[in-house]
């Protein structure tokens, strides 16, 4: 009888585990993004750490595939400005939310988060928190409680593109951070939000374990995988060979050589317009070669996109500018940028520089990760062909993270003494993060983005323009000029738009991949 209870408990046992759905995701990063509530790596890290555990006030559509996403409520259910005082905004939050401790979510636990990453005097600021969201809310001046379910944030200015800046403010559980003793250390493992998934175990480096969070309060979003596995595997080679060998079920950014294997292998590969861009911000302060237009142009023209994209087995877009043609915010540029060497090096020449008597200088760039694509790859790729035209780069090679504190200090900054361009990849959703935070003068880092110092007076009069200016078709017009103005000056190397490609096993059947860099986790399911 004794045996066939314990036979019986273990069957009950195996059931259990086979009914789990479990999902294993090799990502292509080095280690597992911050879960304290603002992740570091990148806009592509939201998806790991940040969209599945936490919850925004304001969101972003991400279960449609066919058309771009639109804002749509999340832990605020209403959003409007003030009409006697445009720098005032008031949101309404959503009734009955609780954090995965228990908690309730209201406005004290929003201000108190707004505390955490804005204000230094808080008893509980987190500085690495901090550095990884506050260059995204620039706007924020101010926040208060109006009451347990209404908050109002103060900007600096009249600024009617500021919503979309709170996509990348997520909120975490005050009660949780004082359960642990106050500190973030310890809440990074055991974290607390109000988000689809729960963290049940974390191990730096190597894993972290999602769970469905059965009681998540937006029905739609009630993840279709039981648990999700993030593995980090920061070289695309290895990713692939992991999906191939079965240690993972779906991986990001396939290594593109072995996309026919993938196939012949009875893998899927999935992609999709991604408003992302990767590219070179260029230093224009004195000293640097690039405060010479012409310089910068023939950077522009002597770059074999096409033979980029080939390199990535058209897994990625030539581009023309900051943004793809076909978005509202491309305007009529009148530099064509397009690869044309002999013009490159007729411009070189001009410059003072040639073949024979080489411009030598240094970019930073990352060994991989989100975003990057093939950074190694491609960045030789391209080294190759500016040495055609009279123009040797060294690299500095650095892992992601830190080529985004390299970006986020600025030309200015003594960590970047030397450097004169820094290689990049971003989101380019939404007018702020396609242009305002990069070519604003007002931006210049640390304060924003615009890592090379760039400014020029008519760019910086769309956009104050286009910010005072609530009517959208009226905001699309004056970013469309202020990005024909950056695009005629050559204002950064552009080279390709990423297609964020996924590949996956056959045992994944469930998986909508948005036209963004933000993916839902929630989407993902298995027979």
């Amino acid at each position: 009888m004794r045996r066939f209870l314990a036979a019986t408990a273990l069957l009950a046992t195996l059931g259990t585990a086979h009914a789990e759905v479990v999902v294993r995701y090799g990502i292509s990063m080095a280690d597992i993004p911050q879960t304290t509530g603002q992740p570091d790596r990148g806009a592509g890290a939201y998806q790991f750490t940040g969209h599945t555990i936490y919850d925004p006030l304001i969101a972003w559509e991400m279960d449609v595939a066919e058309r771009p996403g639109k804002l749509v409520p999340g832990l605020a259910t209403e959003w409007a400005v003030d009409d006697t005082d445009k720098t005032k905004w008031r949101l309404k939050l959503r009734e009955g939310v609780k954090f995965h401790d228990g908690s309730a979510f209201n406005a004290d636990a929003v201000v108190w988060n707004f505390d955490k990453v804005l204000d230094e005097k808080a008893p509980h600021f987190d500085k690495r928190q901090s550095a990884q969201v506050r260059t995204r809310l620039p706007s924020v001046k101010s926040w208060r409680k109006i009451d347990d379910m209404t908050v109002e944030i103060t900007t600096k200015e009249i600024d009617s593109i500021f919503p979309y800046q709170l996509l990348w403010f997520l909120v975490s559980s005050p009660t949780q951070y004082e359960k642990l003793g106050k500190d973030w250390d310890k809440f990074a493992y055991q974290p607390s939000g109000t988000g689809p998934f729960k963290l049940d175990k974390f191990v730096p480096r190597e894993r972290a374990e999602l769970v469905k969070n059965g009681d998540y309060w937006n029905k739609k979003r009630i993840p279709k995988a039981d648990r999700i596995i993030l593995i980090p595997i920061s070289e695309a080679l290895n990713r692939t060979n992991a999906l191939l060998a079965g240690s993972v079920d779906l991986i990001e950014t396939p290594a593109p050589d072995a996309v026919p294997q993938l196939k012949r292998a009875g893998m899927k590969l999935v992609e999709n317009v991604t408003p992302h861009v990767w590219n070179y911000h260029l230093s224009v302060l004195p000293g640097s070669p690039w405060t010479d237009v012409r310089l910068r142009k023939a950077l522009n023209l002597a770059i074999d996109r096409d033979g980029v994209v080939a390199l990535m087995n058209g897994l990625a877009k030539p581009a023309k500018g900051q943004v793809d043609p076909a978005s509202p915010w491309f305007g009529k540029p009148t530099f064509d940028i397009k690869y044309d060497p002999k013009a490159a090096e007729k411009l070189v020449n001009e410059a003072g520089y040639s073949k024979q008597k080489p411009l030598k200088t240094t970019f930073v760039i990352a060994t991989g990760g989100t975003g990057q694509m093939l950074s190694l790859p491609m960045n030789e790729y391209i080294q190759q062909n500016l040495k055609e035209i009279g123009i040797e780069i060294d690299f500095k090679v650095v892992e992601l993270e830190q080529l985004y504190t390299h970006w986020r200090r600025g030309a200015k900054d003594e960590m970047n003494a030397g450097l004169t361009s820094n290689n990049i990849a971003y989101v380019t959703s939404d007018p702020l993060y396609a242009i305002i935070r990069f070519f604003h003068s007002g931006q210049a880092a640390p304060v924003g983005v615009n890592w090379g110092f760039y400014a020029n007076p008519k760019v910086d009069a769309f956009i104050d323009e286009a910010k005072r200016t609530f009517d959208p078709a009226k905001q699309d017009e004056l970013m469309a000029k202020a990005h024909e103005q950056i695009v005629d000056d050559a204002a950064l190397v552009w080279v390709v738009h990423d297609t964020n490609p996924h590949a996956m096993s056959p045992k994944v059947t469930k998986f909508v991949q948005a036209q963004h860099w933000f993916q839902d986790l929630t989407t993902i399911g298995m027979d």
